[in-house]
């Protein structure tokens, strides 16, 4: 089974850890990180500096940060589909580092 494969376009901060993400297929999906920013990979992006960081990598298309994080595009893409579930992961990867 093949999913629909999505391109990360730009972006744009639109407040803290919050980016507004433009797509291939002229769609845009506002994103506020800041809930799922937990565990050892996304957890160190709570520091601001290091979120705002991200840049769109220009080989796979997907945002990315200095730290190694990223999302497949088809994540932010369906944000609305895909939010309460990454939260649930990060309550868990809070109570595993906490």
């Amino acid at each position: 089974m093949s999913h629909p494969i999505f391109r990360v376009r730009s972006f744009e901060l639109v407040a803290p850890y919050t980016l507004q993400v433009r797509f291939d297929d002229s769609t845009e999906q506002t994103i506020d990180y800041r809930p799922v920013l937990a565990g050892e990979l996304y957890g160190p992006l709570r520091n601001l500096e290091l979120f705002n960081q991200v840049k769109v990598d220009s080989e796979v298309e997907t945002l990315v940060w200095p730290n190694g994080a990223d999302f497949d595009p088809a994540t932010p893409h369906e944000w609305p589909a895909n939010e309460q579930a990454f939260r649930e992961l990060a309550r868990r990867w809070e109570a595993v580092d906490g």
